[in-house]
Parts: C-alpha cells; structure tokens; sequence
C-alpha cells in the first residue's frame, strides 16, 4: 500500500530541514519515502510506502501533529492508495 500526502507549507527550506528531522518517527510509524516533490512555493508531496496502514493514519492524526508545527505545515491531505 502506498500513501500521498500533500502539504501546504509557508517556507520549503523550513519544511525540509523538519521533514528530514522526522525521518525517524515516519519510519517507526511503517511510513518509507518513495519520492519527494514540490509544487511551487507553498505545496510539498510526498510518496510512501505503507506497510502497517493503521500505525501510519494513526502517527498522521497525532505524533505528525508536532512535526507539521515544526516545519510550518497549514494543512495536511492524506491518500491511501492500492495498486489498481
């Protein structure tokens, strides 16, 4: 299973600099980066493997809490997506 996840940032090198911080904590939370893109100024997509999906919306609804306020998210959209 593989997740999308759209952020709205404020500042990418802000963004970044947290998002690789966070490494740790997505990788325990069974989240493994696949890509990484930005969409302009102000939007950030990320691709990952999931391998637990219940632990990964489970750190998306709390711990990513402290990550997106670090790094100057304003808002999160999350996609589960399965192979078709």
């Amino acid at each position: 299973m593989q997740m999308l996840v759209h952020y709205s940032i404020d500042d990418y090198a802000r963004f970044k600099s947290a998002f690789d911080a966070d490494a740790e904590d997505r990788s325990n939370n069974s989240m493994s980066l696949l890509q990484l893109w930005r969409e302009g100024g102000d939007s950030v997509w990320a691709l990952f493997q999931v391998h637990d999906a219940k632990k990964a919306r489970a750190y998306l609804d709390g711990a990513a809490g402290v990550f997106n306020s670090q790094a100057g998210v304003s808002a999160t959209r999350a996609h589960m997506l399965e192979t078709a």
